[in-house]
């Protein structure tokens, strides 16, 4: 008697390297891939705009290749505590696989769901596929979580290697017809009115095969030059991969392996480590998009809002050009050079004094590769208020930055040409104040 296995798919969007996927092979049962989306669920964020963009084209990229190979992708949309196990029944499932979550909600919703099917018989496991360590496994010499990047890093180096990456399956076993499916369409994944994605598209291809292009172009091309020109933003020297790891396309196993003994990949790995160093500070604090990693900065007394302020940061008019630069760039593209998205983070928080977490939120809506852990611990990084954070005393003057980092102005001249010629602060004046508020966080008690 037939006894499929699902591979319930979710920030996993790749058939390299994929251990659900593998795991399901395996068995040897037909096999039926289910994506679930679940914006029903208590405590998951619901996706930002620029994500709904990018989870669509992923999901149409990933569906074409399974049915390349044979197995439909399931779409279902709902509580994903309640659609897996209706899959389950659809299908009369033996088994059911997947790759990990590590935000607390979801985390909750798996082992909620991984006890319930087991309680009814059936084979459930779970895979370490989009971490390169396990969050549970590096811990300080006493046993702790680490709070700060070079010594996590130095850790994560001494344990075993990562595991070697999967091949890509070139044939699967489908199961014919299979559980029934909406229609990506249906959701509505895509903006309409009005329909603001042409700079998206302009920029953007999703899907694993596009991510595997771009992985051997920068490792052909780019990163012997990563570490000297990363932080120029005209440069073209990062890797855009960021959106290639948010959605899985690419497994962090795959780039590692890939990249290591490249010349000048040194630097560009330990971009990676702080990708995982975010992830598992989110495991040990769940709550890291809402709340002060540094609970001295509770005390922060941020001024009443100025809605003209956040709307000129936002639309990128607040009159210092490498702030705006950044800010259309996000705009237009999804994306923002990490360099630009550290001096536009510091101007919102230092200078004009607005919470850290209206402008994650922002960052959340408008990015292709904002996740639950990287978004708010950046955000926090650059406040003083999170992991390894930068000093409160530490602000970003965007003249100086553009000075050193965008010298012949390219990469404003490029997508701030026509900003404001007049700053709406003074960046002096703002500075002084950031820095007499940071006088109430430095005499408020500590944890």
């Amino acid at each position: 008697m037939v006894s499929p296995s699902i591979v319930w798919f979710r920030d996993d969007l790749r058939l390299a390297d994929n251990p659900a996927l593998r795991a399901a092979m395996d068995r040897g049962e037909p096999i039926v891939a289910l994506f679930v989306l679940d914006e029903e669920s208590p405590g998951l964020r619901e996706y930002g705009g620029a994500a709904r963009w990018w989870l669509h084209h992923s999901l149409a990229s990933l569906r074409e290749r399974l049915a390349e190979r044979g197995v439909n992708l399931v779409l279902r949309r709902g509580p994903a505590g309640r659609v897996v196990r209706e899959a389950v029944a659809d299908a009369s499932a033996g088994a059911v696989f997947w790759n990990r979550r590590y935000a607390g909600a979801a985390r909750e919703i798996d082992a909620a769901l991984k006890s319930s099917l087991r309680e009814d018989g059936v084979e459930v496991a779970s895979f370490a596929g989009s971490l390169l360590h396990e969050p549970w496994t590096v811990k300080t010499g006493s046993g702790t979580h680490f709070s700060v990047f070079s010594p996590f890093w130095r850790a994560c180096l001494h344990l075993p290697a990562p595991r070697t990456p999967f091949p890509e399956p070139r044939e699967l076993d489908g199961l014919g017809k299979g559980p029934a499916s909406d229609r990506l369409e249906d959701w509505h994944l895509l903006p309409s009115a009005p329909d603001w994605a042409g700079g998206l598209r302009e920029t953007w291809e999703p899907g694993e095969p596009a991510a595997r292009r771009r992985l051997h172009a920068f490792l052909s091309d780019d990163v012997q030059t990563y570490d000297r020109a990363r932080d120029e933003p005209s440069a073209g020297a990062t890797s855009l991969l960021s959106p290639r790891l948010r959605w899985g396309e690419l497994s962090p196993f795959t780039i590692w392996h890939e990249a290591t003994g490249t010349e000048g990949s040194s630097g560009f790995l330990s971009e990676l480590g702080w990708r995982e160093f975010a992830w598992h500070t989110l495991f040990h604090f769940p709550d890291l998009a809402t709340k002060n990693l540094r609970s001295e900065f509770d005390a922060f007394p941020w001024p009443r809002l100025r809605p003209s302020h956040l709307r000129a940061w936002q639309r990128g008019e607040t009159g210092v050009p490498l702030v705006d630069a950044g800010m259309r760039e996000l705009w237009h593209t999804g994306y923002m050079h990490n360099r630009v998205r550290m001096v536009t983070a510091s101007f919102l928080i230092k200078n004009l004094l607005i919470d850290w977490r209206r402008g994650e939120e922002w960052f959340w809506d408008t990015l292709v590769d904002a996740d639950d852990a990287n978004n708010p611990f950046n955000w926090q990084w650059v406040a003083g208020s999170g992991a390894d954070a930068a000093p409160y005393f530490r602000i970003f003057n965007p003249e100086l930055q553009a000075k050193k980092f965008d010298p012949q102005s390219l990469y404003i001249s490029q997508w701030a040409s026509d900003a404001p010629d007049e700053a709406i602060v003074d960046l002096k004046e703002t500075r002084n104040a950031a820095l007499a508020a940071y006088d109430v966080v430095k005499r408020a008690p500590r944890d």
